[in-house]
């Protein structure tokens, strides 16, 4: 982290010939269990993670927001604080920037100027949410430099809104909430129909180890949507607005009127939701036996009945249940069909776990995988 804000800072020099007033940081995330439960008004439990964006920044004097991004050789994007700020299709990555502030006019008139120098060490595409740290470390810098007097739940929101009807991609509320609102050395089970948030300890004898399988994702826009497509269905079915409402017992005696696959679409996220609320419980205990069983009947659910997983990704996630044992386990996480393996495992474990994975990965599926290991951290914060 040291590194990075030093980076960031002589970044910034260089292109403004100034130092920066501030630096703020906000975190990437994975999902330690709840997939796919989001949209549905279901439970999640993620934590933010060590990688994270970090934008160093200064007021202008001016209504201007000027935006240097290194990641992308330097590209500058540069507009108006004004409503109805436009869609940039030239840069698309500065329309994660455009958008938050877009949102923030719509619900503050008095934004000031800024200068932005933007750099991130999540990795990219690989489902640990690169844009939604960006948007919320964005929203707290706008609202730093503009005096505003903003909660991390409420930036969350500004975020997800502006993912959603900015940017175009119908997320739920889970990868901002927890850039925004994450606690060291903490997961976060969070109620997705009300934000209601629940701090979980982890266990200090396990690692969070993330496995990219580097599969190239594809599908992902259109059998999302096709899934919430069919999950909304489902509700229907059951008579609610969303599957949240329906528990095991309601979902066992109502099933028979479905077709098949929506029967086991509707079945993951009834089950999920149940899964997510019992990993809470475990986590908290360090009950690393029921934890891992958990994990193992999530990914189970995801390849059969929710189907989207890959071949590539159930192979890292036997390999590490076998090798793990009852001490841990590992599903896959994110949207799917390719994407990130999220392992709980001893961290007496992780070297021996990790050289299996490099020996018989890439043999198997003739892709390299890239391997992060990870803790819990803090939300966005304001660096001085």
């Amino acid at each position: 982290m040291q590194q990075q804000l030093l980076m960031i800072k002589k970044a910034y020099q260089a292109e403004f010939n100034a130092p920066c007033a501030a630096v703020v940081s906000a975190p990437g995330r994975v999902n330690l269990i709840g997939e796919h439960t989001d949209y549905n008004g279901g439970f999640v439990l993620p934590c933010a993670i060590n990688y994270q964006t970090v934008i160093a920044f200064s007021p202008r004097n001016d209504n201007r927001v000027q935006v240097s991004a290194v990641d992308y050789d330097g590209e500058m994007d540069e507009f108006e604080l004004k409503h109805s700020i436009e869609y940039n299709k030239a840069n698309l990555w500065s329309n994660y920037i455009r958008g938050v502030v877009n949102v923030l006019l719509e619900k503050h008139t008095n934004l000031s100027g800024v200068n932005m120098v933007i750099s991130g060490n999540v990795p990219q595409g690989a489902g640990l949410s690169s844009s939604a740290a960006l948007e919320v470390a964005v929203a707290k810098v706008m609202a730093n430099v503009s005096g505003l007097s903003v909660s991390n739940e409420s930036i969350a929101l500004i975020s997800q809104q502006a993912e959603n009807e900015f940017v175009g991609c119908q997320c739920g509320i889970m990868d901002q909430l927890i850039s925004a609102c994450g606690e060291a050395d903490h997961a976060l089970l969070i109620d997705c129909e009300n934000l209601a948030t629940q701090r979980i300890s982890m266990p200090d004898d396990v690692a969070v180890l993330i496995v990219n399988s580097n599969k190239k994702r594809g599908l992902v826009d259109s059998e999302y949507n096709l899934r919430r497509e069919q999950c909304e269905a489902a509700a229907k079915h059951f008579n609610v607005s969303l599957l949240r409402a329906v528990n095991i017992d309601d979902f066992e005696q109502g099933k028979s009127g479905l077709d098949d696959v929506t029967m086991r679409r509707a079945k993951h996220v009834v089950y999920e939701n149940q899964r997510t609320i019992d990993a809470a419980k475990a986590l908290s205990e360090s009950n690393m036996k029921v934890m891992g069983r958990l994990m193992r009947e999530s990914h189970q659910s995801m390849k059969n009945d929710f189907e989207i997983t890959t071949s590539e990704i159930d192979f890292l996630v036997d390999l590490i249940n076998e090798k793990v044992g009852e001490n841990g386990g590992a599903r896959m996480t994110g949207g799917g069909f390719g994407g990130c393996v999220i392992a709980l495992i001893p961290v007496d474990d992780v070297e021996h776990i990790s050289q299996l994975i490099s020996e018989q990965y890439q043999a198997k599926t003739g892709l390299k995988e890239s391997v992060y290991i990870c803790h819990a951290t803090a939300g966005v914060q304001v660096i001085e």
